[in-house]
């Protein structure tokens, strides 16, 4: 790990550190650091967002994963950061505070086929750390929710104090096929929000940006929130609202821009009109 940079809020590279499924970052959202996991190291997710600043991604499900490797790697990396130097290294002073391990990398986590084998395995380590109290994070597209296999590594996350960031960035067809290259019927959204929220505690985790210099219109906030809502408002933690603080490295990047924080603000006003708390991260 010798002669690497600081760690940037800017740069999520997943080889900072030079493994294979784990990785660190400056997470602004999290507000420290954040160890990644990342179960799809061939780039492959069933999505394409627009978003997306994984570099040649593909369309695909996460491949086997060496469960002993990333064990090693899991226990080693949180050794480094709560026994040695890793942390005045390459961590800014006032942020060297481990905020989570969160499920997150080049796809969408859930479609490795031993997830909720894997969940149990970061939940041992990390308890064997010490750090029983850091939470677990999944965040995930919400696509294979329906999976018995994916619930039962929510309720294993759940049973280890941990929650889902639930990816849900429009409310009409046209919008998820345009951000999210799928299409869906936004009732199927709901209804897998719905039931990831009734498995472990669930957060919608939602991006909001420009398209092609126009921010997303009334109509377009209306069906968003109208969806989210559909999946009922007690059964959320709230809505984790953010704008793109990084260059997406898609096809569509030219089109994709940041939103002014005052208009994520108003967003963020009407989500609260519903009775959901909800966090802005511009």
């Amino acid at each position: 790990m010798a002669g690497m940079t600081q760690l940037k809020v800017s740069d999520h590279r997943r080889d900072f550190a030079g493994m294979t499924y784990v990785y660190p970052v400056l997470s602004r959202r999290a507000g420290g650091v954040s160890v990644g996991i990342n179960l799809n190291p061939n780039n492959a997710c069933n999505w394409h967002c627009v978003y997306c600043q994984v570099p040649g991604l593909v369309r695909g499900a996460a491949p086997d994963i060496d469960r002993a490797l990333l064990r090693s790697e899991l226990t080693g990396f949180l050794d480094a950061l709560v026994s040695g130097d890793y942390m005045e290294q390459h961590v800014p002073e006032g942020l060297r505070t481990i905020q989570d391990i969160a499920f997150s990398g080049n796809g969408e986590p859930t479609s490795a086929k031993a997830f909720a084998e894997i969940v149990a395995d970061v939940l041992a380590i990390r308890d064997a750390a010490g750090l029983a109290k850091v939470p677990v994070r999944l965040i995930t597209n919400g696509s294979l929710v329906r999976r018995e296999a994916v619930q039962e590594g929510l309720r294993r996350l759940a049973a280890g104090g941990g929650e889902v960031w639930f990816k849900v960035d429009g409310g009409r067809r046209e919008d998820i096929a345009r951000i999210n290259g799928v299409e869906l019927d936004p009732a199927s959204v709901s209804r897998a929000l719905a039931l990831c929220a009734g498995l472990c505690p669930t957060w919608v985790q939602t991006c909001m940006f420009a398209w092609d210099g126009e921010a997303p219109d009334t109509a377009a906030i209306d069906a968003y929130v109208d969806c989210i809502a559909a999946a009922g408002v007690d059964a959320l933690q709230g809505v984790l609202l953010y704008g793109v603080a990084r260059v997406s490295m898609q096809p569509e990047a030219p089109r994709v821009s940041a939103l002014p924080e005052s208009v994520l603000m108003t967003i963020a006003e009407r989500i609260k009109e519903k009775g959901l708390t909800v966090r802005v991260s511009p």
